[in-house]
């Protein structure tokens, strides 16, 4: 199948090209900049004598003329004006930015500070959470990949939610990020001397990920109220660690959840659900399509604590991105995928 990708140029973009650079059914055909036309190695030196395309301007046009399936790796803002471009188009449409996860238009603009994408274009969006969503996903032409906050806290939250275990009150999710997460562009809060030594909040209630969360979480539980989620930067390149906290409705061991868990995710290859006393580290996800979980029931409060770790750029961004896209095409949803993760 032939595969354009757009926004080549971030971090997202490039982890497209790593994975679908030895992907055994997709082919990249073409890759896009919004900004200017240049060899890709300029923007990404380590890509020499390996993958050595010229940046394309965006002619939506030619692209859905001459490619089976387009990645939309560009900035919220940006991704919902491209996705309306080929909406209608003879292709499939791989969104990795937030511009069609809310389906609230008012909440999407209260968030996200952009206009939204018009009714029909967001209302065929599946969004995209691999293990969760997969017989829509299947059927999928329009794609919204989810964000790396929510696939950690979700994947984490979702069992004891869906199953109704827990409380739809008080949940806290605490997320911690490496500083990739905030993509290439130059702050002072991600350069070096702000960032080394230090562990910095950051956008204290006031993520544009809350309402993604919650979107979900009342799929699962209409009785969900509104959660605590706080976002924090740590000093490492990459990676995302969200521990929540629930309240058990009902007593049960730290081994029954697991047990639960351990069925839920049976069949969801990236998914691992770590043993009793068993804890996992970002290092342990690090650049491949993993998400690991670890729990533990406190008996003395009765309160479940989740802790989920993902490679933000992997199974945050674009590893979850060619796993949607493999289940859209009835491919292995493994196809791609199959990196053991760096360590250390």
């Amino acid at each position: 199948m032939k595969v354009a990708v757009i926004g080549t140029t971030g971090y997202g973009g490039g982890e497209l090209i790593r994975i679908l650079h030895n992907h055994p059914i997709f082919r990249i055909h073409s890759i896009h900049s919004t900004r200017e036309e240049m060899p890709i190695t300029e923007e990404f030196p380590h890509l020499e004598n390996i993958f050595e395309d010229s940046l394309k301007k965006v002619d939506s046009e030619k692209i859905a003329e001459d490619a089976d399936l387009v990645f939309l790796a560009t900035p919220s803002g940006v991704s919902g004006k491209l996705a309306q471009q080929f909406y209608g188009k003879d292709i499939q449409i791989v969104d990795l930015s937030g511009d069609l996860r809310i389906k609230s238009a008012e909440e999407y603009q209260k968030w996200y500070k952009h206009d939204c994408v018009n009714e029909e274009t967001l209302a065929d969006a599946v969004y995209g959470l691999s293990e969760w969503n997969r017989e829509n996903i299947i059927n999928a032409r329009l794609l919204a990949n989810p964000g790396c906050y929510p696939t950690a806290a979700l994947l984490g939250l979702g069992p004891v939610v869906a199953a109704g275990l827990i409380e739809p009150t008080g949940i806290i999710i605490d997320g911690k990020s490496g500083v990739s997460g905030a993509g290439k562009s130059l702050s002072k809060t991600t350069a070096f001397a702000e960032m080394n030594d230090n562990f910095r909040i950051y956008k204290v209630n006031q993520h544009q990920h809350i309402p993604e969360i919650e979107q979900q979480l009342k799929l699962w539980d209409g009785h969900i109220t509104p959660v605590t989620f706080s976002t924090h930067l740590i000093p490492i390149t990459r990676g995302i660690m969200t521990t929540a906290y629930v309240q058990l409705k009902k007593e049960l061991t730290t081994a029954e959840v697991i047990e639960l868990y351990q069925e839920t995710y049976l069949n969801h290859p990236f998914v691992r659900v770590r043993k009793e006393n068993q804890y996992p580290s970002v290092k342990e996800v690090c650049g491949s399509n993993f998400c690991d979980i670890g729990l533990n029931v406190d008996q003395r409060t009765g309160r479940l604590t989740i802790v989920s770790v993902i490679d933000n750029l992997m199974k945050g961004a674009a590893g979850q991105a060619v796993q949607n896209a493999n289940l859209m095409n009835g491919i292995d949803e493994k196809a791609g995928l199959n990196f053991i993760p760096i360590y250390p």
